[in-house]
């Protein structure tokens, strides 16, 4: 059997690690992935064991080396959920678990940066972005004042795929997308924002040296090779939060095209050529994986996990459902789910509000309304928060001829019907974009490689799949149920807090 010349991409993510081989004439050779859970020890915390992630690794990586029969790996990619912050004491071992993407414990600190970096204006134009509960900053403050016996030993703070890369190299490093994501990264610079950083009390010298994407940030150590399996001395392309990386495979790189991404969360993201401002933050601004190119993007902590959850619930109250099962059931209800509309708030929120508080809601519901109906207005209220982006985006000047769908959500029919009707673009899939982050980073290793010149040729080996185009009727049907759906979070976000105070009253008695 012939040795075929590969690349691999790592994905850390939210419940699984992928890993992903890819040839050099851009065909997915094998993939593997390998799941780990996520603790929840409080209400609105979420965390792992940084070990989960490595023990994932390894099995996936080593499945899809089997599957994948004989290769010869030219070099490693990288990428993982971003903002999760992963502290390291002297000797490089964690000093607790992550803190993960959607926790939302530390409000009072996000606020306590923004105000000491002079308020959200000054902030914004300190780092192009909000201070959100979801980014490293602000957990890293919660650390330093809830857990100060941890943060006493802090050595150095990494994102979860930039720890897999000291395990995999020995080196402490990051690059401009991830370092994006932290909220303490000047984005139209591309450095830390070292003043931001003082001002709020943290130590800059906690944060790793930050590459663009496509630099070698290290090789394959010794002890590595024999723990993953592979050949001592591979290098490791610096790659890119999980987030902004899957663009690439899904062929969303220059401007005039969006990419929704329904995964455990849903992202509307456009590709930028310059770093175009959001006057209140609301769309987040990143750097992307090729110099001077940036990434604008809305994010939703409630999408996939929406769907997961509904699944789970009916488990628990009325049999089986999978999610074939769920789907099924929505394609027989009607567009707009006979008048049934659903908030997707289950974890709070982040874009279109900014805003830890919010909660989940079926509102319309009535006797007349079964499992179809629910299940459809649980598909449509994802598209909906993306909706609600695209008005976002639309307000910056950034307009779309199409949109590239990614994730697991992508694999549905129905739901990118509903979103090309929503939306309304066409909306269409590539070959290999169901495989989300791991396919972005083997095509960002071979990049940076020179295996292919650039992100716009490496973006082009993906074929496109399948292509929907918004029908007409169902578009004038859902724009009505928008405006009702953008309504209901200033009517319900007061009630949404006092039954927060509720819930933790009772948590603690």
């Amino acid at each position: 059997m012939t040795t075929r010349a590969a690349l691999l991409g790592i994905d850390i993510g939210t419940s699984a690690c992928k890993a992903l081989l890819l040839s050099t004439d851009g065909q997915v050779l094998a993939s593997a992935s390998a799941g780990y859970p996520v603790s929840q020890p409080r209400e609105g915390w979420v965390e792992q064991d940084p070990a989960w992630w490595i023990a994932a690794a390894r099995q996936a990586v080593a499945s899809a080396l089997q599957s994948a029969g004989p290769s010869e790996l030219l070099g490693i990619g990288l990428s993982g959920q971003m903002h999760g912050l992963t502290p390291l004491d002297a000797q490089y071992r964690p000093l607790r678990p992550a803190i993960l993407w959607n926790d939302q414990r530390n409000q009072l600190q996000a606020d306590q940066i923004t105000e000491a970096a002079g308020g959200l204006p000054a902030l914004l134009a300190r780092t192009g972005n909000r201070m959100l509960v979801g980014y490293t900053g602000g957990k890293l403050l919660w650390m330093q004042q809830q857990e100060p016996q941890h943060y006493a030993r802090l050595h150095m703070a990494l994102n979860p795929k930039d720890y897999l890369r000291y395990v995999l190299t020995g080196e402490l490093a990051t690059e401009v997308s991830d370092a994006s994501g932290t909220g303490l990264f000047d984005v139209r610079e591309r450095r830390w924002a070292t003043g931001v950083m003082q001002a709020a009390g943290l130590d800059p010298a906690h944060f790793p040296t930050c590459h663009e994407s496509q630099v070698i940030t290290g090789q394959v150590h010794a002890q590595a090779a024999t723990l993953f399996g592979i050949a001592p001395g591979i290098p490791v392309i610096g790659g890119g939060g999980d987030s902004v990386i899957q663009s690439l495979g899904a062929g969303v790189v220059a401007p005039g095209a969006l990419q929704t991404t329904i995964g455990t969360a849903g992202i509307l993201a456009a590709a930028l050529d310059r770093p175009l401002p959001s006057p209140d933050g609301r769309i987040q601004l990143f750097c992307n994986v090729a110099p001077e190119r940036w990434h604008a993007m809305g994010v939703s902590l409630n999408a996939g996990g929406a769907l997961a959850w509904f699944r789970d619930a009916m488990q628990a109250n009325a049999g089986a459902a999978s999610f074939e099962a769920i789907l099924e059931a929505a394609a027989q209800s009607q567009p707009g789910a006979r008048g049934l509309l659903f908030l997707p708030y289950l974890y709070g929120e982040r874009c279109p509000h900014p805003d830890p508080s919010a909660r989940a809601a079926f509102v319309g519901l009535s006797a007349r309304h079964g499992f179809g109906d629910l299940a459809r207005s649980v598909l449509e209220g994802v598209v909906h928060s993306l909706c609600d982006m695209q008005n976002l985006m639309r307000a910056m000047g950034v307009t779309s001829d199409w949109v590239s769908s990614s994730g697991g959500g992508a694999r549905s029919a129905l739901w990118r019907q509903m979103q090309a009707d929503m939306l309304g673009c066409d909306v269409l899939t590539r070959q290999g974009a169901a495989e989300g982050a791991a396919l972005g980073a083997a095509l960002l290793a071979g990049v940076g490689l020179q295996v292919w010149p650039d992100i716009d040729h490496a973006a082009g080996l993906m074929p496109e799949l399948t292509r929907e185009h918004p029908d007409p009727a169902r578009s004038a049907r859902y724009r009505q149920a928008h405006a009702i759906y953008q309504d209901l979070y200033a009517t319900l976000s007061d009630s949404f807090k006092r039954l927060g105070v509720i819930a933790a009253q009772e948590e603690g008695a």
